[in-house]
């Protein structure tokens, strides 16, 4: 895990409901147990507060930062889709997009991911389709036209040419053996500090599948979606984790 992917995976699962702000020397700490050196960490900050994610506060521990509206709102709208929530229903409707040509290169591959991570699929290089709106589109400055359509046809028939199914259906399995392998090495009598670390590398990987999966709806999935297994094993295991691992938290903050 790089410094950077874990600090915002602290600040998302951690210090979200904390402030939203930590000392440097306390997030030197808790990155510590994940093996990441204070010089990345530091470097790190760097490239966030130049990125707009993070803001130099002052705390009564030292110089520290703080999330930035931008940051918080991104975070929010992760943890409402790494830890599910209630069930949307689906309406049949979907979103579309239809983009302004991007003649810059760099900045259409940032815009790309920025859409796949909010659960659209390109149609063509300027038309991008969700299962539903994404509150963060104005905060991304996405120019776009925007459209709720029904499908004449088959919506399964879309979802299979715009999003590789059988190919994320088999990255959730990998992600389910590998996760329980890990479970499986923490020993009962774990510090708290790695206990925190096997809990922040499972969160870690799950928000991977927040750039693959859109969260389709049910009735557009597979029978037997893998998915469904997967989530239910990562909801079971970081609820069941994380108090010993906040405890780790609540103590290097409190230095």
């Amino acid at each position: 895990m790089n410094a950077r992917a874990a600090l915002f995976d602290l600040y998302g699962d951690h210090l979200r409901t904390r402030g939203g702000r930590a000392s440097v020397a306390a997030l030197v700490r808790l990155l510590a147990p994940l093996e990441v050196a204070a010089p990345a960490v530091r470097t790190a900050i760097s490239r966030m507060v130049r990125q707009g994610w993070l803001d130099p506060v002052r705390l009564p521990q030292g110089p520290g930062y703080g999330l930035t509206p931008k940051c918080a709102r991104r975070l929010d709208q992760t943890a409402a889709r790494i830890y599910r929530g209630a069930t949307v229903t689906w309406p049949g409707r979907w979103h579309l997009l239809v983009l302004e040509p991007i003649r810059d290169r760099p900045r259409r591959e940032r815009l790309r991911a920025d859409l796949s991570f909010l659960g659209y699929a390109p149609l063509s290089e300027t038309t991008w389709i969700g299962p539903r709106p994404s509150p963060e589109l104005d905060a991304l400055g996405v120019t776009a036209d925007r459209f709720e359509a029904v499908l004449e046809g088959d919506p399964r028939d879309l979802v299979a040419r715009a999003w590789d199914l059988e190919g994320i259906g088999r990255s959730y399995e990998e992600w389910l053996a590998g996760a329980m392998t890990l479970v499986a090495s923490l020993p009962d009598d774990a510090p708290d500090d790695r206990v925190f670390a096997t809990r922040s590398r499972l969160v870690h990987t799950w928000r991977n599948f927040l750039f693959r999966d859109p969260g389709l709806p049910p009735a557009l999935l597979p029978p037997g979606w893998p998915g469904e297994k997967a989530r239910t094993y990562f909801e079971q295991e970081a609820a069941r984790l994380h108090p010993r691992a906040a405890a780790f938290v609540d103590r290097n903050l409190g230095h």
